[in-house]
């Protein structure tokens, strides 16, 4: 009985299985024939694909979808012999057809009569709409009451095969991510143990050269030594030393061909499996995506709009645990381009547009890293309009908005809370969406870039790693120890004279392509001691087109794949590293986290507390003055925030996120604290609490800056044991200056 039970399970969880694919498959033959619904391959396809339904519904007794199923397949029958015109309603009709046999598939298997009970209702009444088609159609109606078909050819069903194709290529075995992560975590270190046999081949060879030499020793004394002065015994002696270093040295060379041959056996062997083991991390994008094209579709209908999804590299490999994370951020940037992109038919005729608009997916792998853009053809973003909006909220002045570039505008669309639309619908105008896509990214140690062009349309580029558990790093020697730096986030890595360093604006530049970057060494950010001296420097230049810092350090230890092991919870967020791995020679190394890093040498740099690499030019320290602490998740905010407080003399240091302000304010000696409180991995609110929860901080005074204007909000502020609480149009009046006076004096101690 027990066995029986366990039996039907592992049928109905294959049945499962099996309406995942072949709903899928009807779902984009539906919307294939939506464009063009004569298409004789795509009626074949999703009748086998309705056909397979069937057959698999019935070997585990699920009549509901047998019968869902069975009437699909005739309709779909009854399209091929002409006697059914497909249309828009028969397509909507279908589609919820393939809804409803995606519910009953769903259901667990001890949930399984009753929910077929409940959704028997609404299964009945499609199969009867279906058998109202048929009947205008002149087809039979009886073929719809649920009795078995006429004989056909019965599509290949897995289900019915499993048990005799054991040994079938197709079989499946559910493994846990965690087993999974472990296999790829013990082949990654037995690659690492296979590679130690060629250095001790390579020692092998030297005790080889040895033993050679140390005959050619032996060979030269016999020639000094007089003939007459070398009696019987000292011939055999000789005579025997030589014997025996022949036979040592016949013995290492066979025993070193062993060893080279063992070394290219085990080290084939380990990556053969280090690979198939990271083959199976890795998912075509596909899998991920598997109701988009569906959800443009749907969306656009109810907008009265006409696009389509265009997938291309939907083949691409992706690790699982990134595809895991896509599919909300992917499916936000779609439904914002159907939303706000794209226009209605009548406004795309009048531009000269075709009707349809396009929605582009694209996926490709470049330079170590996973590439993603979504972009449409639609009317675009209007800068005006969103410079409108960020004075109108207060985000910046008029002065400041007007000087910014039109890529730092568009940062502003990837602020918590903010939107351009100006009523909220189902759809959008809530301001949530964008900052949930560029968290996911700051997770996975991916960036976002926006372009746009008025009448022509949008462009998301997403860069993403292509694994989680596999980095391709440079290694940099940095105070006598390696670190590795993530290729995905490295521009290049260049050697230049000392006395290329130029002085600009008391910090110190180096040329890089026309361009002055500015340098910070490694050992002040990571704390690891003085920089060596020398007439040439390396450097490692990290961010993006807009913003360049050059990393200064000892030297460059070559490009290698490592293994990335996390490191121990218990040691917490650790400033500027994210995980470690083992070297090919089995060394552990530091991986280097580069968003981290890219905000401490921001903060290094708008503190003025960059120590010079130049051997002629000593770091000056600056006088005492009042020490500020600025807390928000956007640059542009930040920026703001420490350029007015800085103006009127605060020494400012900065930090990303309640996590990053967390660490930072336990490090180091601060009068204020001014934060945001709408940020990830720890909000404003909850750093507050923390603070007046410690003994050492709880009296440090704290203002808190935020965009919400609400009474509650400002109550929940001042609860949790903030001293103020404004509203960030505090920027273009004198309220923030007033409160911090109030709390802290003026600048100078």
């Amino acid at each position: 009985m027990i066995s029986a039970d366990l039996s039907l399970c592992s049928m109905h969880d294959l049945f499962r299985t099996e309406a995942e694919s072949q709903t899928q498959v009807l779902t984009d033959g539906l919307l294939a024939l939506e464009r063009d619904p004569g298409s004789a391959a795509q009626l074949e396809a999703c009748m086998r694909a309705a056909h397979s339904l069937k057959g698999a519904a019935r070997i585990v007794d699920i009549d509901a979808a047998v019968s869902l199923a069975h009437a699909m397949e005739d309709l779909f029958v009854g399209a091929q012999e002409g006697r059914v015109a497909l249309n828009q309603a028969s397509i909507d009709l279908l589609l919820r057809g393939v809804d409803l046999m995606r519910n009953v598939a769903a259901t667990s298997q001890a949930q399984a009569d009753p929910q077929t009970e409940r959704g028997r209702q609404a299964i009945d009444g499609f199969v009867a709409e279906l058998a109202g088609m048929l009947e205008v159609a002149g087809a039979e109606p009886d073929r719809l009451s649920g009795e078995a078909a006429p004989a056909r050819p019965a599509a290949p069903n897995p289900l019915r095969a499993a048990p005799i194709e054991r040994d079938g290529p197709d079989r499946a075995l559910r493994v846990t991510v965690d087993n999974l992560n472990r296999l790829v975590g013990l082949a990654g270190e037995t690659l690492v143990g296979a590679r130690r046999l060629h250095p001790f081949a390579q020692s092998m060879l030297r005790l080889k050269r040895m033993h050679h030499e140390t005959a050619r020793a032996i060979e030269r004394l016999t020639e000094a030594l007089p003939q007459q002065s070398q009696d019987a015994r000292s011939q055999d002696a000789l005579a025997e030393a030589r014997r025996r270093i022949r036979e040592c040295e016949s013995f290492l060379t066979d025993r070193l061909v062993e060893i080279e041959a063992a070394d290219r056996q085990s080290t084939g062997v380990a990556h053969r499996l280090y690979d198939h083991a990271l083959v199976c991390r890795m998912q075509p994008l596909a899998d991920g995506i598997l109701g988009l094209p569906r959800m443009v579709r749907d969306l656009a209908r109810s907008l009265d709009k006409q696009a389509r999804l265009e997938l291309d590299g939907s083949t691409t490999r992706v690790d699982r645990d990134i595809l895991e994370r896509l599919e909300a951020p992917l499916a936000h940037l779609l439904r914002n381009a159907v939303d706000h992109g794209l226009e209605t038919p009548a406004e795309r005729l009048a531009a000269g547009k075709p009707p349809e608009g396009i929605v582009r997916l694209e996926a490709h792998h470049s330079a170590g890293a996973l590439q993603i853009v979504v972009s449409d053809d639609g009317r675009g973003i209007d800068l005006e309009r969103l410079r409108e909006v960020v004075i109108s909220r207060g985000l910046a002045g008029v002065d400041v908005t007007a000087r910014l570039s039109e890529a730092e505008l568009l940062e502003f669309l990837f602020l918590p809370g903010f939107t351009l639309k100006e009523a909220v619908t189902q759809i959008s105008g809530r301001g949530v969406g964008l900052d949930v896509v560029q968290d996911m990214l700051k997770q996975v140690r991916g960036t976002v870039r926006v372009t746009t062009s008025p009448g022509a349309g949008t462009r998301f580029q997403l860069q993403l790693p292509l694994t989680l558990s596999v980095v391709r790093t440079l290694l940099a020697d940095i105070g006598g120890e390696a670190y590795a730096f993530p290729l995905a986030h490295v521009v290049r890595a260049v050697k230049t004279q000392r006395a290329a360093i130029r002085i600009l604006e008391g910090r110190q530049h180096f040329d890089f392509d026309g361009r002055q970057v500015g340098l910070v060494s490694a050992h002040q950010v990571l704390g690891v001691g003085a920089q060596p001296t020398g007439d040439e420097i390396s450097i490692i230049v990290l961010g993006d087109q807009h913003d360049l810092y050059g990393l200064v350090v000892d030297g460059f230890l070559g490009g290698h794949e490592l293994v990335v092991q996390p490191l121990d919870p218990r040691l917490g967020k650790i400033r500027d590293i994210s995980a470690a791995a083992l070297t090919p020679d089995g060394d552990p190394v530091l991986i280097v986290d580069i968003q981290d890093m890219l905000r401490s040498m921001e903060k290094l740099a708008a503190s003025d507390r960059l120590n010079k690499v130049r051997s002629d030019t000593v770091a000056v320290s600056q006088a005492t003055r009042r020490r500020i602490l600025v807390v928000d998740d956007s640059l542009v905010v930040r920026e703001l925030q420490r350029k007015l407080l800085d103006h009127h003399g605060y020494d400012v240091e900065v930090a990303v996120d309640g996590m990053d302000a967390w660490a930072t304010v336990r490090g180091g000696a601060f009068d204020l604290v001014v934060t945001d409180v709408d940020m990830p991995r720890m909000d404003g609110v909850e750093l507050v609490q923390r603070m007046r929860g410690d003994l050492e901080l709880k009296s440090m005074p704290v203002v808190i800056l935020s965009y919400k204007e609400r009474e509650e909000d400002r109550r929940r502020g001042l609860e949790a044991g903030a001293d103020y609480y404004l509203t960030k149009s505090s920027f273009q009046d004198d309220a923030l200056l007033h409160a911090v006076v109030d709390l802290i004096g003026e600048a100078v101690a």
